[in-house]
């Protein structure tokens, strides 16, 4: 479903991104781990069309990003660190107006609107202005306008960030219902959410992909934790999510 290649993303003669490649299957829920200022939304922003690479090729379901990216557009929802929200404005014409830009039909923008509200529980609140949400359900309006037009691939960039426990845990049950029925890459700081949502993980350290694997294989040998620590210290080699063997880790230097 994604397939990245020999990605960089360069500002001047800074490298954000050098040279990653890794893929994520149709229906898989990916975690998209790093530190910060590893790359990982610069990452995230090329894979869904919001900014341009300077090398490399990106596809999803086939079309390229760079070359074909209104249909690239309509199979991915995006969810960015801060949610996009128009704060003067009512919930549900919020949403009525997303799906108006995201190409929703007429006749379904009803419909649609309403699948959303249920779906990320936000009945309670759709005729409320959005800046008079709490940050979790601004997380949830977040992810309505990202799912406002069915898309077949997830892309969410620190869902639960700044949200209290209480909310992490209500919005980590929203995302593992979701990622039951499309492609997620899932972008966070907190590892059990991986551990518990996502088949597979893809590490990257200072623009460069350290580790990719599929959860099962990478914590037979220990925790997520644990491992995450050791590949982005060099102290871990990658693991082929494919061939289950191990590589040399690529050098993290600039």
């Amino acid at each position: 479903m994604i397939e990245v290649k020999s990605l960089t993303k360069a500002y001047g003669s800074f490298a954000a991104v050098k040279d990653i490649s890794f893929t994520v299957a149709t229906g898989q829920a990916c975690g998209f781990l790093g530190p910060n200022g590893a790359g990982k939304t610069t990452t995230m922003r090329v894979i869904t069309g919001y900014m341009p690479a300077t090398s490399g090729t990106v596809a999803v379901d086939d079309f390229d990003v760079f070359e074909q990216s209104f249909e690239v557009r309509r199979r991915i929802g995006y969810l960015p660190e801060t949610p996009p929200l128009y704060l003067e404005m009512r919930v549900d014409k919020y949403l009525s107006h997303v799906a108006k830009l995201k190409g929703v039909a007429r006749s379904a923008l009803a419909g649609a609107r309403e699948r959303v509200i249920e779906a990320c529980g936000l009945d309670e609140v759709a005729t409320r202005l959005c800046g008079h949400l709490s940050k979790g359900y601004r997380q949830r309006v977040g992810l309505a306008q990202a799912l406002i037009h069915d898309p077949a691939v997830l892309v969410l960039d620190e869902p639960t960030v700044g949200l209290d426990p209480a909310q992490i845990i209500e919005i980590r049950e929203l995302i593992r219902g979701l990622a039951t029925e499309r492609t997620v890459v899932l972008s966070t700081h907190i590892l059990p959410e991986v551990a518990e949502i996502c088949q597979k993980v893809v590490i990257i350290n200072t623009g460069r992909i350290v580790l990719e694997s599929d959860i099962e294989s990478l914590t037979a040998a220990g925790s997520l934790e644990d491992e995450y620590l050791k590949a982005v210290s060099g102290e871990q080699p990658s693991r082929s999510v494919d061939a289950h063997t191990t590589v040399p880790v690529r050098s993290t230097d600039a």
